[in-house]
């Protein structure tokens, strides 16, 4: 066996890619349980790949037959009630362990230089999710899967000059229609799925070639022993293999609790409506997307004047887009000296709070019909969002910032 191992690694370097990126590579010795969340993304995605194979084995991507292929993957096969929930559920719990991982970068400034490319990867990796998770929620063919996207699709008609053009060569069609489901399809289960696997081995190598954050910031690569390894650092296997077993335990836990009895989530996971057929003469009383998305639906909607001869809708559209590409400047924003929490200023804890407060505002709202006062309420949320990015070049350098030390802490 020692001997066939030998001849593929002179061929195929397995044990040193094994050595370089798990038994020999020394993450910080102080990681918390904020740092489990990027290997739960992974549990995740594994399970929508695995259980996206099955589900397409047995789905018909026809206007005609979507929506009862569905249903007959619920009813006729074998635990096909299973794979749907497991499939719709992980998309869901996808969206918050990414959530999670992405407020423990912000928290602890894992964003910050060298590890600026491995925050691009990752917000591109969070936009291609957006994308995938839109394009999988049109297949069932219900009433919001066939709603949804046609509020989403006809926001594009509101570009100047090409919006209309746009959103017909989206659609496939003049009107949302089978055509638009076979391509949407055709992205879902092929396309973008072999971009988002390129895009997270790419997120992993660039964080292995710099070294993992922690909690303090500190750069355990400063600090190493006579045979050049960090004082600071254990190899992340078998330590933090074996170490991860347990929330991965919880979460496949919580995960299969919510699969066996609440599935729908009353409704934040599967709406209502979603479970009738597409009709395209009938809308439903309230359209509102998925909640991983509500935030930025609520900015969209809290836009609601004219401006520049442009219309709200326009504007609204702007204000969405920039919410998301503002994520992919973040580095450069950030002109703090230290890179955690811990020891940045009163400021950037009371900006962070500011920005949590006001996404989750902007996700319940974007739930919900407007009013007046939601309106206002979206409005304040979406100055707190954008507040947080555009006011940091300020109050990141005029703050007062505690001393790091020069070694991580196990607090």
């Amino acid at each position: 066996m020692s001997g066939l191992i030998k001849w593929i690694d002179d061929r195929l370097p397995i044990v040193d890619a094994f050595e370089k990126h798990m038994s020999k590579y020394y993450a910080p010795k102080n990681f918390n349980v904020w740092y489990v969340f990027g290997v739960l993304s992974f549990v995740v995605l594994a399970n929508q790949l695995l259980t996206g194979i099955w589900l397409t084995m047995m789905y018909t991507p026809t206007a005609e037959g979507a929506f009862a292929s569905v249903e007959y993957i619920m009813r006729d096969v074998n635990y096909g009630w299973l794979l749907r929930y497991m499939h719709s559920t992980g998309a869901s719990m996808f969206f918050l362990v990414v959530y999670l991982h992405m407020f423990r970068a912000l928290m602890y400034g894992s964003y910050q230089k060298p590890r600026e490319l491995i925050w691009i990867f990752g917000m591109a990796i969070y936009l291609l999710l957006m994308a995938e998770a839109f394009m999988g929620y049109v297949l069932p063919w219900g009433q919001m899967s066939y709603w949804g996207a046609q509020v989403i699709i006809n926001l594009f008609s509101a570009i100047p000059g090409i919006g209309e053009d746009l959103a017909i060569w989206i659609r496939g069609d003049y009107l949302i229609s089978g055509a638009t489901l076979n391509r949407f399809f055709a992205l879902h289960v092929v396309a973008l799925p072999l971009v988002l696997v390129g895009l997270v081995i790419l997120h992993i190598l660039a964080l292995h070639e710099v070294g993992s954050n922690n909690p303090d910031g500190v750069d355990i690569k400063k600090n190493k022993d006579q045979n050049g390894i960090p004082k600071d650092g254990i190899p992340f296997h078998p330590y933090y293999t074996v170490h991860d077993l347990v929330p991965i335990a919880v979460f496949l836990a919580v995960f299969a609790t919510i699969v066996f009895f609440f599935p729908e989530m009353g409704g934040y996971f599967l709406e209502k409506p979603n479970f009738q057929q597409a009709d395209p003469l009938q809308t439903p009383d309230h359209i509102a997307p998925v909640w991983y998305f509500t935030p930025f639906y609520a900015m969209l909607r809290a836009v609601t004047f004219n401006l520049l001869g442009l219309s709200s809708q326009f504007w609204g559209v702007v204000v969405m887009g920039a919410a998301v590409a503002i994520l992919f400047v973040l580095p450069w924003l950030d002109r703090s000296p230290v890179r955690s929490i811990r020891y940045k200023g009163m400021l950037s804890r009371i900006a962070l709070t500011v920005f949590v407060v006001s996404f989750v505002m902007l996700g319940y709202l974007g739930t919900v019909p407007t009013t007046d006062i939601k309106t206002l309420l979206a409005q304040l949320g979406t100055l707190g969002y954008f507040g947080f990015f555009i006011l940091m070049p300020f109050y990141t350098r005029m703050e007062s910032t505690k001393p790091v030390p020069e070694r991580v802490t196990t607090k």
